[in-house]
């Protein structure tokens, strides 16, 4: 009876040792698997608004743009990491971009074109949330400032836009924005949906509903530089 109880305690060791090496090696692989190389491009992305500034409200829960546009801009950058690019955030949390105690809105701006003049990115997208008085407008909508070298890829995002979260296309449109004027790097800013809209809004403050936007955004991003990379 002594040797097979000391048998069954070696078994049981060897099958411990053999499980832990399984487990260490079956984590390596999927890191090794996971990890993707650098593709040598930075996006600046910029949750809208932010601290004293919560932009526009859903019109049947209250819910604040600023909270939304933070929300997507993060499932985008994990989309954008996820797949070799550099990112950069204005903002990383609810707090406004400039800082300090007394909110400015011009410092506010000025604090985020320093972030992406210092990034020195090959593309900034601007993440906000929209609103109008007539609440059965609805529809995400791409921007880009006029002659600016943005257009291509607002045109693109606006595709997969329509063909993901519309229910009726719109065009991308030319937009006299602060963040799509201050330098001369390709920006875009998206207008993810109306949260006047309820039914918009419903959709908007789900993080499936978060998700699916920033992916139709970071595909339609990833298909213009794939394009770049052919050329």
């Amino acid at each position: 009876m002594a040797f097979i109880t000391i048998k069954k305690k070696t078994v049981i060791i060897i099958l411990s040792v053999v499980l832990a090496l399984v487990t260490v090696f079956a984590t390596a692989a999927t890191v090794i698997a996971s990890a993707k190389p650098d593709n040598g491009l930075t996006i600046v992305i910029d949750a809208g608004h932010g601290g004293a500034d919560g932009g526009v409200t859903g019109i049947s829960t209250g819910t604040k743009e600023s909270d939304l546009n933070l929300s997507i801009s993060k499932y985008l950058m994990k989309y954008l990491q996820d797949n070799g690019y550099n990112v950069v955030l204005t903002r990383s949390d609810s707090a406004s971009v400039s800082g300090g105690l007394k909110y400015s809105k011009r410092e506010d701006m000025k604090a985020r074109k320093n972030i992406l003049l210092s990034a020195r990115p090959d593309l900034v997208i601007s993440i906000h949330c929209n609103a109008y008085p007539v609440q059965s407008v609805k529809g995400a909508q791409a921007f880009f400032a006029n002659g600016g070298a943005g257009e291509r890829f607002a045109a693109t995002v606006q595709n997969y836009f329509n063909d993901v979260l519309n229910e009726k296309p719109r065009t991308a449109a030319v937009g006299d924005y602060y963040i799509l004027n201050c330098s001369e790097y390709p920006s875009v800013l998206c207008e993810c949906g109306f949260l006047s809209n309820p039914g918009e809004e419903n959709k908007l403050i789900t993080a499936s509903y978060q998700q699916k936007v920033a992916y139709a955004i970071y595909s339609a991003v990833n298909s213009v530089f794939a394009e770049d990379s052919k050329g």
